[in-house]
């Protein structure tokens, strides 16, 4: 599905939350992509939050199905969780399927990925960020196309989309009409611009969040409820409508 803004760049918001979720469409997303765990860079959501979501807004959502955080080479028992993950956010509503599976060699897991888009149809498939821990990622780019996934999410195999905008640059070129190659990764108001002018995007993957402070008045600070590595326990993230907005009038 295509921006709902005519003649615009499409933009995708991570969301994590109802409140982000409202909070994206207000400021102008046209679509989302719905994930939680966003510390450990994503993992599949509770059905219940795709559920609700669903209900919130009238925007596409796409549905992360990630098991665990760290790597993308999964267990049989892992797979097996993300087909049922699948297949639950298929009936809550999700409108498309974010995924990534690779091999110990660093490719791409053509046979499982094969099978989960299988399982998506007729829902769309976006094969995340995986791809930039490929050991190459345009012949990732070439199996993917090969195997009919819609859209790869990437930052071009570097750490943000400023250090791999030739290369992303490059995946968009070859990618032609094939699949769709969405930046995404270190995406700010600063540099959206540049972004989409040197790559030649025409979607983009954007979080755009501010830190929300709880609505607690008791506060018990000796309690952590997290690891030693942990976020504060008196405040969440979620997206600020402004923040979208803002690239909504940049890229708009």
């Amino acid at each position: 599905m295509g921006p709902t803004h005519k003649n615009s760049m499409l933009i995708e918001v991570l969301v994590e939350s109802v409140e982000s979720a409202r909070a994206a469409v207000a400021g102008g997303a046209d679509r989302l992509e719905v994930c939680q765990n966003l510390f450990e860079g994503g993992t599949s959501p509770s059905v219940g939050l795709v559920a609700a979501i669903r209900r919130a807004v009238a925007v596409p959502i796409n549905v992360m199905v990630r098991p665990r955080g760290g790597d993308f080479c999964y267990s049989d028992d892992e797979f097996d969780v993300m087909a049922r993950d699948l297949r639950a956010f298929a009936d809550a509503g999700a409108d498309g399927i974010v995924l990534g599976i690779l091999g110990p060699d660093g490719t791409v897991d053509a046979e499982r990925t094969a099978r989960l888009v299988a399982m998506a149809r007729p829902l769309p498939v976006t094969f995340h960020r995986a791809i930039d821990m490929t050991r190459d990622v345009f012949e990732a780019l070439e199996t993917l196309v090969g195997l009919g996934v819609d859209r790869v999410l990437t930052s071009g195999g570097e750490a943000t989309v400023l250090e791999g905008v030739e290369t992303i640059a490059a995946m968009v070129r070859g990618a032609g009409n094939r699949i769709v190659v969405m930046p995404g990764g270190g995406i700010r108001e600063r540099n959206v611009e540049r972004v989409v002018r040197e790559t030649g995007a025409r979607e983009i993957h954007v979080s755009g969040s501010k830190s929300v402070s709880s609505r607690m008045e008791y506060r018990n600070t000796r309690v952590p409820m997290g690891r030693e590595l942990r976020a504060p326990e008196f405040s969440h993230n979620a997206v600020d409508a402004a923040r979208i907005a803002a690239y909504r009038r940049l890229v708009g």
